[in-house]
């Protein structure tokens, strides 16, 4: 049988009892949700985006370099991590990828020594203390070198236009105050918020979207939503910002006339088959 007629009479078998059925899209098309950073990266390549430079700042395991690098392959990729642990593996990712250089450093405003909190995760690990009591959250201190952003590129010799991606575990602001040349031939940064105050003195969601519209960035896509374990809310999402009279924001209209009709199509089959001819009774 045809899987349309199939659809069609498993939606009018549903609606008898009050239910709506949607078909899922495929994941990341054009039309479909994105739910992986693959797919946010791919929409940029779409749009048109080509970075020069790629700075991954917490690089951790590497992922977000192994996710971009799959996209923009001829892109320079600069790597940042404070993390002794992930030295290894950073180091084999980048001797596979042509262009690339790792540095074992924090981001900050301004280069020279801090302490950061080494978790036992490894993971949250920061230059700021989580505001969690009676847990070994905080870790263990260490000292460790820090770079500002403008002072690596300048070192480096990397071109833009750049794409850049932080996970600073609250350290957002501090890392983007040492970054405003870099920022300035920026398109696309790519940042894990908060929102709730896990880090004292660190910044929430709010904070963070007021500082980035001060820059002339303006929110684009949200992934990688995470949920508290004390409460399920909300509490940390990667947040892809864009410059707002950038090439990312061209166009302020919704969709095309094609489109328009299409979507308009849809819709009116839809509430056909929900209400019948009653739907355009008036």
């Amino acid at each position: 049988m045809p899987t349309e007629w199939l659809k069609q009479c498993a939606k009018r078998w549903f609606n008898l009892f009050g239910l709506e059925v949607c078909w899922k899209q495929q994941s990341g098309g054009p039309l479909g949700p994105r739910t992986s950073m693959a797919e946010v990266l791919q929409q940029a390549k779409r749009v048109g985006f080509a970075p020069g430079t790629v700075i991954d700042v917490g690089a951790a395991l590497g992922s977000f370099t192994r996710e971009c690098h799959a996209v923009f392959p001829e892109a320079h990729y600069l790597l940042l991590e404070p993390l002794e642990e992930y030295r290894p593996l950073l180091e084999q990712l980048v001797r596979g990828i042509s262009k690339a250089h790792c540095c074992i450093a924090a981001a900050a405003s301004r280069s020279g020594t801090m302490e950061i909190n080494v978790h036992p995760d490894l993971v949250g690990s920061s230059l700021y203390r989580e505001v969690e009591q009676c847990t070994d959250v905080n870790g263990i201190p260490r000292p460790v070198s820090v770079v500002a952003l403008d002072s690596m590129v300048d070192e480096r010799g990397a071109v833009g236009p750049y794409l850049m991606k932080l996970d600073v575990q609250g350290a957002e602001l501090d890392v983007l105050r040492g970054a405003e040349r870099v920022l300035a031939d920026c398109e696309f940064v790519v940042l894990e918020v908060s929102f709730f105050q896990f880090f004292h003195d660190g910044p929430e969601c709010a904070d963070v979207f007021a500082y980035m519209r001060g820059l002339g960035f303006v929110p684009y896509d949200i992934v990688g939503l995470q949920y508290r374990p004390l409460d399920q809310a909300l509490s940390q999402a990667d947040i892809a910002f864009v410059k707002e009279e950038g090439l990312f924001r061209r166009h302020h209209y919704y969709a095309t006339p094609a489109q328009r009709a299409e979507q308009n199509a849809r819709m009116k089959q839809h509430l056909s088959e929900l209400f019948g001819d009653r739907a355009y009774d008036s």
